[in-house]
């Protein structure tokens, strides 16, 4: 028996392969808003942090972080080209697709960046795609998400690279998958769900209790 009928996704760090170009973005950011600049140093140490500690540590203000978070999508858009989808996510997207399980999509991207990642025919796959996100404000999207869809919370599996993607799915009631491939180091995404980390995209199938395809 299939474990889910819904499965919400992130985008950044779960589908697209972007924090090499985040990295390469964030201080000219910082410089720009007038907060402390991420040293290269200290990676592993930014990758442990929950989003809440990393805006502390930074010094952010917490009503700059909105038109910090637009500027960001902006500079995405503008260099899109650098941004593409981890080995395996289209085959995987596309087989659950025709597997019949519903897809969702809850980001803090903009509905165009996503797009045209994706590409058509992959967005296509989505039953629902809400976009623009707060940093802390993926519970409601993601309530959302299970209305457009009419999936019950117990019958969905959220999958993201944050301890955010985590706590925003306990707070809605919906199991978590975390992924060992994205911006969170994996020894500190774990501790936020009893689910074993996701190490490849194809690990999806025995997650939801489907044969793996041919």
């Amino acid at each position: 028996m299939r474990r889910y009928d819904l499965i919400i996704f992130d985008f950044d760090g779960t589908l697209a392969d972007s924090f090499a170009w985040f990295l390469d973005t964030i201080n000219d950011v910082a410089d720009e808003f007038g907060f402390r600049r991420f040293e290269p140093a200290r990676l592993q140490e930014i990758r442990s942090l929950s989003a809440r500690e990393l805006m502390a540590r930074s010094g952010i203000r917490w009503w700059r972080v909105p038109a910090v978070a637009r500027r960001m999508r902006a500079l995405m858009a503008a260099q899109i080209e650098r941004i593409a989808l981890f080995d395996g996510v289209a085959e995987l997207l596309d087989a659950l697709a025709g597997a019949g399980v519903q897809l969702a999509l809850v980001t803090s991207n903009s509905r165009d960046n996503v797009e045209r990642v994706l590409g058509t025919e992959l967005a296509a796959c989505f039953r629902h795609i809400g976009c623009g996100a707060a940093v802390l404000g993926k519970r409601r999207k993601l309530r959302a998400a299970l209305k457009a869809c009419g999936v019950p919370a117990a019958r969905t599996l959220c999958v993201g690279d944050e301890i955010r993607d985590a706590d925003a799915a306990r707070q809605a009631g919906i199991a978590f998958a975390g992924v060992g491939w994205g911006y969170t180091s994996p020894h500190a995404l774990q501790p936020h769900t009893p689910l074993p980390l996701l190490q490849r995209p194809a690990d999806m199938w025995n997650r939801l209790g489907l044969p793996i395809p041919a």
